[in-house]
C-alpha cells in the first residue's frame, strides 16, 4: 500500500515540476529600434517640392507677358 502512495506522490511531484516551467525567471527582451538620424528632408525626395515651387515662381516672374 505504501508503495502505491509513494509512486502516486512521485508522479504528482514530477508532473507539477513538468508543468511549472523553468525555475529561473527569464525577463522578456524588448527589441531595440534603430532610428536613422537624417536631416529634415534627407533622402526622401521632399527637397524637390520647394525646388519646383521656386522654379515655377522664377518662370512666372521671368515671363511677365510684355511683348518685345
Amino acid at each position: 500500500m505504501f508503495r502505491v502512495i509513494r509512486a502516486g506522490l512521485a508522479f504528482c511531484v514530477a508532473g507539477g515540476a513538468a508543468f511549472a516551467g523553468s525555475v529561473a525567471y527569464v525577463a522578456p527582451v524588448v527589441p531595440e529600434v534603430m532610428e536613422e538620424s537624417t536631416g529634415s528632408m534627407g533622402g526622401s525626395g521632399l527637397w524637390l517640392i520647394p525646388l519646383l515651387v521656386i522654379a515655377l515662381i522664377a518662370l512666372t516672374v521671368g515671363n511677365n507677358g510684355s511683348p518685345d
